[in-house]
């Protein structure tokens, strides 16, 4: 029988991760008011924009003025996405307590995500990374396509871990393990992590699931069982990647909460409060989102907010 982790921490990746693959652009005033709900939620990290030039991401145009209206919670850590020294200085600016960056496991999807090869990456990283830890700030890497890539396929567990030891080397806190196109499958999940794990602290190891084939649980099942207890999600399963045509969005916080609670994993999250901010940014787009627990749920739904 399976010995389930006490606490599980989960990051809430929506206000970027979510809405970055939106056509919609939400109200500044409106993405201020959905973040602070996440704020009292419970929540103990949000990860609020992205800080890439808004020509390449326009939903996410107005990054600066979100970090400087949100309401900062003593309790939760902000976070957001750099991909450059340029970046980095805006985040800086308008406060972050993580700097992200983020790169590919796969050669071409890196190409048609950041216009520059895996090699070409590292350099610029590693300046951005040095730069966030003399500010005194934590730095979280991203690797995306770590189990299969739009363009090239399958990708192995050393791709995986070479992008890793570069990282790790130049002094990321811990690494984000991306299943960005969600095609992955537990007994992908099983053997990479049998890999990353006799290789790295499993501490420093966050799993990020997108649920394109329904899949996302499952693997996330398949990790806590291999020892590890963090994890991205998104409110009501939003977003996408912009470069990985058809890609769901990420595992639903509301989901995840349910399969965890129900287990007796604490979380410290108020799944009402993630309803709620579920709710309340779905009424902004105009369209359901895939989470079931808020599919149903949402018939008990008071117009509150």
């Amino acid at each position: 029988m399976c010995q389930y982790p006490k606490h599980v921490g989960i990051k809430e990746v929506g206000p970027r991760d979510g809405l970055q693959n939106e056509d919609v652009f939400i109200d500044t005033n409106d993405k201020v008011k959905w973040i602070n709900m996440l704020s009292e939620s419970g929540v103990k990290e949000i990860e609020y924009s992205s800080f890439v030039h808004p020509k390449w991401i326009p939903p996410l145009a107005d990054a600066r003025e979100v970090g400087r209206r949100i309401k900062r919670n003593p309790d939760v850590t902000y976070s957001a996405l750099v991909p450059n020294l340029k970046g980095l200085e805006h985040a800086l600016e308008t406060g972050i307590d993580v700097a992200s960056v983020f790169m590919s496991a796969s050669d071409t999807h890196n190409q048609k995500n950041i216009n520059k090869s895996i090699d070409e990456t590292y350099p610029v990283l590693k300046k951005v990374i040095h730069e966030a830890k003399d500010a005194k700030k934590a730095v979280t890497g991203y690797v995306s396509t770590v189990f299969d890539c739009p363009y090239e396929g399958r990708i192995s567990p050393e791709q995986v871990i070479d992008v890793c030891d570069q990282l790790f080397d130049y002094g990321v806190d811990s690494i984000s393990l991306g299943d960005t196109i969600g095609t992955a499958v537990p007994s992908q999940v099983e053997a990479l992590l049998a890999s990353i794990l006799s290789r790295y602290d499993q501490e420093k190891i966050i799993m990020h699931f997108h649920d394109t084939r329904g899949m996302a649980i499952a693997n996330m099942m398949t990790s806590i069982q291999h020892g590890i207890t963090r994890f991205d999600s998104s409110v009501g399963g939003l977003g996408g990647c912009p470069y990985a045509k058809g890609a769901a969005g990420n595992v639903a916080t509301n989901d995840v909460l349910y399969l965890l609670h129900g287990l007796g994993i604490e979380t410290g999250i108020k799944e009402e409060k993630i309803q709620q901010a579920a709710l309340y940014i779905q009424d902004k787009l105009g369209k359901s989102l895939p989470s079931k627990a808020l599919a149903y749920q949402s018939t008990n739904y008071k117009k509150t907010v």
